[in-house]
């Protein structure tokens, strides 16, 4: 073999080398930019849930924060239009208690219930000695009256000897409203009874009558009033 043709051999083989060294170059080369996408993908996919599950916080975060305020603007109205139901039941108490004022206007009528009232007292408190306050302007009225009370109490209860019933003739119930809107402290009638060491008292005043049947028919009230609406029974 002659020099030239040694010489060709040698560039065929330093071609055929070269020739590999560039496709593996290449075969390198795409797979290292098939890793670099891949991981690009990866990356990119793990922003893409980072940046959702972010999203979804804070749009729970709104759905919270606009139920919370759903609730307060809610309770708020709730609390408002229970004021206002107040405020009417208040004024038809208030005017209900003005009434009562004119129930001592008629001496006959007003006679006779105050005798009812010391009846109901004598049975709620069935005691053999009774003491009983009213109001000082009611004082001839109610003198009128106690002995009938006893003779009917009596006669509905059965007892064997008819309790003692002392008029307090020096401590008085407050008077009368005098229209005005002051706080002092007054009666609009009735009485006021308990045992003879005031241990066990029975008030039978007509304003004390009056919180009693208004407490209980309350629920009545409001319903005739207000239905029975969410707000109204809350």
């Amino acid at each position: 073999m002659n020099d030239a043709e040694v010489s060709r051999q040698v560039q065929q083989m330093v071609q055929f080398i070269r020739q590999e060294a560039e496709e593996k170059a290449n075969e390198i080369m795409l797979a290292s930019e098939e890793e670099f996408n891949i991981e690009k993908l990866q990356l990119v996919e793990a922003e893409k849930q980072k940046i959702r599950k972010e999203f979804e916080r804070k749009e729970k975060q709104v759905e919270t924060r606009k139920k919370i305020e759903y609730s307060t603007q809610l309770n708020v109205s709730r609390l408002k239009l229970l004021q206002a139901q107040d405020d009417i039941v208040r004024a038809m108490k208030s005017r209900a208690e003005r009434q009562l004022t004119s129930i001592s206007d008629d001496p006959d009528v007003y006679q006779q219930l105050l005798k009812g009232l010391i009846v109901q007292g004598l049975v709620r408190l069935r005691e053999p000695a009774v003491r009983l306050r009213c109001r000082e302007i009611d004082l001839p009225l109610v003198e009128e009256v106690v002995q009938p009370a006893i003779d009917d109490y009596v006669a509905i209860s059965g007892v064997p000897v008819p309790p003692d019933v002392f008029v307090d003739q020096e401590i008085f119930l407050p008077p009368p409203p005098t229209g005005s809107d002051d706080d002092t402290v007054y009666c609009s009638g009735g009485v006021l009874m308990g045992s003879k060491d005031w241990r066990i008292v029975c008030s039978n005043t007509l304003d004390a009558r009056l919180d009693i049947a208004f407490k209980q028919n309350l629920p009545e009230v409001r319903k005739k009033l207000f239905g029975t609406s969410l707000y109204a029974g809350a």
